[in-house]
């Protein structure tokens, strides 16, 4: 190497490492950006949450009313819950009380953070490795189909990824039942808990985990097949043919590096239609998680339950999401 080429590559590597500074902090503020526009989508959120609650027939008071209870005690219930103030301000004591991470008290006078406090890992649990599951198996049958494009495994994988991800949560859950439970009995119908309200064994998972995973497997392995074949007519990846390396090689290190963002992005929207999924599923499979907490409370009117549990899952989500962000950011300005 000639001494111009020596000093081209020192002023090079100089380069980069003086960029990567500036790298760090425009991603820690397009991190904070990020943040922030999440934190005030999640206000508004919980807003609409409020208000669509206040329009409900019914309130906490009158949904825990014995019958042949009076309007007087009816309408004292409703003092001693605070319904009888007004809307914005009950939103408002609510939100000023949720940076210190109080969720305001239940109907049933019970804190909403200790009664959210097992369901929550149990919702985190389920939707964490049926998230893993979605993510393995789009990027394996992706992978498997891009490897040999038009070919039988690219259609039938095609096929399949558009019939599973049009299938609901109840759907799958019901077919898992037919097939795991009732007809074969390899698996419980229902969960049983032990006493501290986990799941008692984990065999119990696998049927809730597989009834939310499918349908997210589906969407998923399109978008990564998809994402491919975008990199196929890359010129990196062209050249990398042209050199003549084997094409399981150009495929995991050359396409599917530039297919992360794509494939980020899908996995993070995948978050929100998994703890979605999560309401019926838990409830179906009898399942101590969140979404049993919220059916139970929408029934109530429980209002600072039901607020409590789209903060938990919207702040999930709000996480999931930035570091989707922030993949896409490093993996884009990574790029040559």
């Amino acid at each position: 190497m000639s001494e111009a080429e020596i000093a081209r590559a020192e002023a090079a590597t100089d380069r980069v490492a003086a960029s990567a500074p500036r790298r760090a902090v425009s991603l820690a503020a397009r991190a904070g950006v990020v943040l922030a526009k999440r934190a005030a989508l999640l206000c508004a959120l919980l807003a609409v949450v409020f208000a669509a609650i206040e329009l409900l027939p019914g309130d906490a008071a009158s949904a825990a009313a014995d019958r042949g209870e009076s309007a007087a005690d009816t309408a004292a219930r409703r003092h001693l819950l605070g319904l009888d103030r007004p809307l914005w301000e009950r939103f408002g004591d609510w939100m000023t009380a949720l940076p210190t991470g109080d969720l305001g008290t239940s109907a049933g006078g019970e804190r909403v953070t200790d009664l959210l406090s097992a369901p929550l890992p149990n919702t985190l649990l389920l939707g964490g490795a049926a998230f893993a599951l979605t993510l393995v198996s789009a990027l394996a049958l992706g992978c498997w189909a891009a490897a040999r494009p038009g070919g039988p495994v690219d259609r039938v994988i095609g096929f399949a990824s558009t019939v599973t991800l049009a299938l609901p949560e109840f759907v799958v859950s019901v077919g898992l039942l037919l097939l795991l439970s009732l007809w074969t009995g390899w698996l419980p119908a229902a969960t049983m808990t032990t006493a501290d309200g986990s799941p008692a064994s984990w065999t119990m998972l696998i049927m809730p985990v597989l009834a939310l995973a499918v349908p997210q497997i589906g969407w998923n392995a399109r978008i990564v097949r998809g994402a491919l074949a975008d990199q196929a007519a890359a010129p990196h990846v062209i050249a990398a043919h042209l050199d003549g390396l084997a094409p399981r090689r150009v495929l995991l290190r050359h396409a599917l590096p530039g297919a992360w963002p794509a494939v980020a992005t899908g996995a993070a929207t995948s978050t929100g239609m998994l703890l979605g999924g999560a309401v019926v599923v838990e409830t179906l499979f009898n399942y101590p998680g969140l979404g049993t907490v919220l059916a139970g409370s929408v029934a109530d009117r429980d209002t600072p339950v039901i607020a409590g549990v789209v903060a938990c899952t919207g702040a999930v989500i709000s996480l999931v999401l930035l570091g989707a962000d922030l993949v896409r950011a490093r993996t884009l300005g990574a790029r040559p």
